[in-house]
């Protein structure tokens, strides 16, 4: 079985996973926040909250994810995950801007990441009959 689209879409995630990793370390450098500390300005913590709840999500999506791909296709999986990263980015440009803003992306990546898990039990459900 190959799961070629499945992949490649966490080859994606894990890019942007890269780019919010190096958004905290500048704005460690930008704000002047040594580490270990977690506190600065609203600036600095909003950028590592974008880090801190992508993290808290992914929990959820990879699992999600590569169930969904083997249950339900690779193609759906990958389509869907791909809506997840869509809402992924508009979550972290939104709060980086403004917390108030974070919403549309997080209902958005999280409705994705839920519509995974109902597809791969979906798949899965055809296969214990």
């Amino acid at each position: 079985m190959q799961l070629l689209w499945t992949s490649w879409l966490t080859v994606a995630v894990l890019g942007f996973y890269i780019w919010i990793i190096y958004k905290v370390g500048h704005a460690r450098t930008q704000f002047q926040v040594k580490a270990p500390a977690t506190d600065g300005p609203p600036e600095f913590l909003r950028v590592l909250r974008v880090h801190a709840n992508t993290v808290e999500q992914m929990v959820l999506f990879f699992p999600a994810l590569w169930l969904c791909a083997i249950w339900a296709g690779d193609k759906l999986a990958a389509a869907m995950g791909l809506v997840w990263l869509v809402g992924r980015c508009m979550y972290a440009i939104g709060y980086y801007a403004d917390a108030s803003k974070r919403s549309k992306g997080f209902m958005i990546s999280t409705l994705a990441a839920m519509a995974l898990l109902l597809a791969a039990m979906t798949g899965m459900s055809g296969v214990l009959k």
